[in-house]
């Protein structure tokens, strides 16, 4: 059993909980997840590490209520406990010293931002967070993105915050304007919904931007052998659990991903 230690409420539908989970933390690396069963019925979902802490072992994860899984994990509180919890699993991401970086969280995407922005600027890097969400409600980590990037920007559907419309305008602004003397991008990181990925994957492939992104197909066991997250990159069939969760972003079927996660829409629809 994995123990909650604590439980925050980020908005109406996205919630934050820490967990006793030391064999987990001390060997946690930007970019990598989990698979957890919330009880002894439960499916196995998968979840991003938000971050982690080897000092007082621990995980922390951050997810919104959208399914029959993560609205009955929001139900659990301080001292409930988990029933399995399986990590971390993928491989890290490819963290170095690329000179400045545009990490780009759509969502709850934003989740995984934090601790790959972490990674890079400890690296060396020069960061800049781009968050995008519907509305102001669903701006999650700004405040601690902020203490460590260089800027953190912010773009709502709805104009409620930060500017209005997609992460894409804000960098286009970034690749393009000159005036404010911003620094070549030498990397742009994407983590959120399928078509915020590919919409920025093709802005950087116009300009010629090494770009990764962390893809979210579907799972089952998450180790590689059911076959259930194959997507398509480069022309060849991979499996996210294993071979990613990173790829380049100028490789990806997003239309084939996009396709995958539909799979299962009806089942989904009689269980929530």
């Amino acid at each position: 059993m994995f123990t909650i230690l604590e439980k925050t409420q980020l908005s109406s539908t996205i919630k934050k909980i820490k967990i006793k989970a030391p064999e987990i933390s001390l060997k946690a690396k930007a970019g990598q997840f989990v698979v957890l069963v919330v009880d002894e019925k439960g499916e196995r979902i998968p979840l991003t590490l938000a971050d982690w802490d080897i000092a007082s072992g621990t995980i922390t994860l951050i997810f919104q209520e959208v399914g029959f899984t993560t609205k009955k994990l929001g139900t659990l509180n301080v001292g409930d406990s988990i029933q399995h919890l399986l990590g971390p699993l993928g491989k890290p991401a490819d963290i170095e010293k690329f000179g400045t970086v545009v990490c780009i969280g759509g969502g709850v995407g934003i989740a995984e931002v934090y601790p790959l922005a972490l990674a890079y600027k400890k690296a060396g890097n020069k960061v800049i967070a781009i968050l995008g969400t519907r509305s102001k409600e669903l701006v999650i980590l700004e405040n601690e993105l902020k203490k460590f990037c260089d800027q953190v920007l912010v773009a709502t559907d709805d104009g409620s915050y930060g500017q209005k419309g997609f992460v894409t305008d804000v960098l286009i602004q970034i690749i393009t304007d000159k005036k404010n003397g911003l620094p070549q991008i030498d990397l742009v990181y994407a983590i959120g919904p399928v078509k915020m990925m590919k919409a920025v994957s093709e802005l950087t492939r116009k300009y010629n931007i090494k770009t990764f992104v962390s893809l979210n197909p579907i799972m089952v066991d998450a180790t590689g052998m059911c076959g259930s997250c194959r997507c398509k990159v480069a022309g060849k069939t991979v499996f996210g659990c294993v071979d990613g969760p990173e790829f380049n972003g100028h490789e990806v079927d997003f239309d084939e991903l996009e396709k995958r996660l539909r799979l299962f829409e009806e089942q989904e629809k009689k269980i929530a």
